[in-house]
């Protein structure tokens, strides 16, 4: 993060920061996140009986802000800088999170969310994504992906250019900063799954794929 500055996280949610290269770090979270959800489960509120079992993600940002979606998809979890706990969030859909991400790697640009299905949803371009809020509006994306799953989306920076790809080689773009996504044939005869996709600063982008399948294009 800078001269002598880290950031570290780990599966139970604890955030430590250090600013002298690692001898001491500092707690920025006050409890784990099941210490979080047990406290949220039994306040009363809506819908937070819902927040239970464990997470198998964490994702931070450009800004320090950090994400967690629960395994069983029914929940998600934001940090931003600052915060004493984790928030937990529901999921706004009949259907399980299948992934979800940051828009152009920045919670103030939004998040995004793919459900069961095959669907794709984000939060309102241009406004705000308010953390303290239980159900975070998603709109959901205009995109005919055959039921097959969509396991990780790419908003570009400084574009509006966006990629996701799924289950059985699927490949969408969409120009119109996820709007509405069109189906890219390119690795229709590859026999995999593609997991991952990821831009670097030279303009390409390379998705990964089961079976040893690495694709790489220009943004």
């Amino acid at each position: 993060l800078g001269p002598g500055k880290a950031e570290m996280s780990t599966s139970a949610g604890a955030i430590y920061t250090t600013d002298n290269s690692g001898r001491n770090w500092k707690a920025q979270v006050r409890e784990t996140i099941d210490a979080t959800l047990n406290r949220v489960s039994s306040s009363g509120v809506q819908g937070a009986s819902y927040f239970s079992g464990s997470i198998n993600d964490i994702q931070r940002d450009a800004d320090g802000s950090y994400l967690a979606v629960s395994s069983r998809g029914n929940f998600y979890l934001t940090y931003r800088p600052g915060d004493e706990f984790w928030i937990p969030h529901n999921r706004g859909s009949s259907r399980r999170i299948t992934s979800m991400g940051f828009v152009k790697s920045r919670l103030a640009d939004g998040l995004w969310m793919s459900t069961a299905g095959g669907e794709i949803s984000k939060t309102t371009s241009g406004q705000p994504v308010d953390t303290q809020l239980i159900d975070i509006p998603f709109d959901r994306c205009q995109i005919k992906s055959g039921g097959y799953g969509i396991l990780d989306v790419l908003f570009l920076k400084d574009s509006n250019k966006a990629w996701a790809v799924g289950g059985g080689g699927t490949i969408f773009g969409s120009t119109d900063g996820g709007r509405s996504w069109q189906k890219d044939k390119s690795a229709d005869d590859l026999p995999t799954n593609l997991y991952k996709i990821k831009s670097f600063s030279n303009g390409r982008v390379y998705i990964l794929g089961s079976n040893g399948v690495l694709l790489s294009n220009t943004a």
